[in-house]
């Protein structure tokens, strides 16, 4: 049985934003093809949608849909002044977000944070919403802890994302957390998208494409890859690029939206959890190969961005079983 995903579709809507669930979603397959999700998309008593652009949607379900769903996803929308100044939902959104199963997942895309906010499911917990909204947000609800500077964030249940691609980031977190990297990766790849954006990373990165593509750090981000089970230095990344690591840093940070030490544990981290889930290497063979240097540190960094062990982890995604180590 298919994880069963339902997209709601306001009016206001924004197509692009729409359309991404559906798209990753759909490319998550197991190897014989198989789809591990099915996606639905309703509206409000199935009427045609009303788009933030000069056309209108037509969907094939209505709100009752979202009675069945393993994962509700609130695609963006434009919010309405009624809702920015009063924080009130529409009687209709309401009535339409009590459908959904206590047990199900919610994951707002950009924008609809408001409409998980305004029904309460957000208040005490962190949250995100597209920069340029995001003061609003925390003005219109105090009682949330709203982060700017994230492309998504995970409370469990409740997910937010920031605005556009960030939307795609969490999808594919969810396709990672469901059935780990290899699925997500694959999915990544099928959309032509970068497989792996931690929702720590900045929204606002100052030059996604770099204007002087010799002075780009792309070059040295592969040459650190290539060598993730070696120790690897600031001054290292640095000298690889021809810059002082000042400049470096600056640099990377412009294209990458994170620090250059803090991007490499997150590369070792995502290999591991490959190794994990894909071969019955032993736990100390993977740190090794990620450049952890010992199993220690290895579980330090699973702990801290996981909250398990690595043998937890592979257990949960039901790797292979370990090689004997004699």
């Amino acid at each position: 049985m298919p994880h069963r995903v339902v997209v709601l579709a306001l009016d206001g809507v924004l197509p692009l934003d729409l359309g991404i669930p559906a798209r990753v979603f759909n490319e998550a397959c197991a190897p014989d093809g198989t789809r591990f999700y099915s996606v639905r998309t309703c509206s409000l008593g199935g009427r045609p949608v009303r788009t933030h652009e000069d056309y209108r949607i037509v969907v094939e379900h209505d709100e009752s849909a979202l009675e069945t769903a393993d994962t509700v996803v609130l695609a963006t929308q434009e919010p309405t002044e009624t809702l920015l100044e009063t924080g009130v939902l529409p009687r209709e959104v309401a009535a339409a977000l009590d459908r959904i199963r206590p047990e199900a997942r919610i994951v707002s895309l950009c924008t609809s944070a408001f409409l998980l906010a305004a029904a309460g499911l957000l208040d005490g917990l962190r949250a995100t919403t597209h920069w340029a909204l995001c003061d609003a947000l925390a003005r219109r609800f105090p009682g949330v802890e709203v982060d700017p500077d994230v492309l998504f964030v995970d409370n469990g249940r409740i997910l937010t994302s920031a605005g556009g691609a960030a939307g795609m980031d969490l999808c594919l977190h969810l396709v990672r957390l469901d059935h780990g990297a290899a699925v997500a990766s694959a999915a990544a790849r099928r959309c032509v998208v970068a497989p792996w954006r931690e929702g720590g990373q900045a929204q606002f990165i100052e030059h996604p494409v770099p204007r002087d593509t010799d002075r780009s750090t792309s070059t040295t981000r592969q040459w650190a890859l290539d060598r993730l089970a070696e120790p690897i230095t600031l001054d290292d990344l640095a000298r690889h690029a021809h810059m002082s690591a000042r400049t470096f840093t600056r640099r990377f940070r412009g294209e990458v939206g994170s620090s250059p030490l803090k991007w490499l544990a997150q590369q070792r981290l995502s290999h591991a959890r490959l190794l994990l889930e894909s071969t019955g290497l032993p736990v100390a063979r993977i740190a090794a190969a990620c450049g952890f240097g010992d199993p220690v540190a290895l579980r330090k960094h699973f702990h801290a961005h996981l909250g398990m062990s690595p043998l937890a982890y592979r257990r949960a995604h039901n790797a292979p079983e370990p090689v004997p180590t004699h």
